[in-house]
């Protein structure tokens, strides 16, 4: 899956020019939490997010009144706090590797260029989990198969093969190494058809501790 099934194709955006108050109150309008900043060329220059914003807006403690509270405002520019040369993806991005991207780089929002730079669109924390849902089923109730089983060639379809011997048809499998012995590999099945203690009992017999739950 790419980027360009989940992103939002519809980016609101502000230039360096703005002002603070300006971001301020489109993200509380739009309800958003982070705007692309873009220059007169429409190329991408920046972005500024709401976490932004908040560590430059004056406290409630402070001494000035509202009128000049906001002369603060309006004479900050987007341009003194916008994290420049922003991450980005493009929209063929498989979303695993933009989601590797948030996660290593601690961001919460990915600019989205094309092949010639273009800001087509922007990707979400939320959009990586409704990805997530879907890729993994969870969003319909089906019956939830979860083993740990040899990291061999193989061990995989073996799994399988017992799922479909009990009618049952496979909707997405998922697999990791981590916190899992050396040697083993946790797998995640969602599935529909077999009975579900009838079909741990089967893999119970090859593999063991496995648990089989409904959704």
């Amino acid at each position: 899956m790419r980027v360009s099934k989940w992103m939002s194709p519809k980016v609101l955006t502000l230039q360096p020019s703005d002002s603070i108050s300006t971001a301020i109150h489109l993200m509380k309008e739009k309800r958003i939490r982070r705007i692309p900043i873009i220059n007169e060329n429409g190329k991408l220059v920046g972005i500024v997010s709401d976490r932004d914003l908040k560590d430059v807006s004056p406290s409630r403690a402070t001494t000035l009144d509202i009128w000049e509270l906001h002369a603060v405002l309006d004479k900050l520019k987007i341009v003194d706090v916008m994290t420049k040369k922003p991450w980005t993806v493009t929209p063929e991005t498989p979303i695993e590797r933009a989601a590797a991207i948030m996660l290593e780089k601690r961001v919460e929002g990915l600019p989205v260029l094309d092949g010639k730079g273009n800001l087509v669109g922007i990707l979400t924390e939320g959009d990586v989990f409704r990805a997530l849902v879907d890729i993994t089923g969870a969003s319909k109730k089906r019956t939830r198969v979860n083993l740990v089983i040899p990291d061999r060639a193989g061990s995989i379809r073996e799994v399988a093969d017992t799922v479909r011997a009990q009618g049952g048809t496979i909707f997405s499998i998922l697999t990791s190494t981590s916190k899992v012995p050396a040697g083993k590999r946790e797998l995640v099945m969602r599935v529909e058809g077999p009975a579900p203690e009838a079909l741990r009992a089967e893999l119970a017999k090859s593999w063991g501790d496995v648990a089989v739950e409904t959704d």
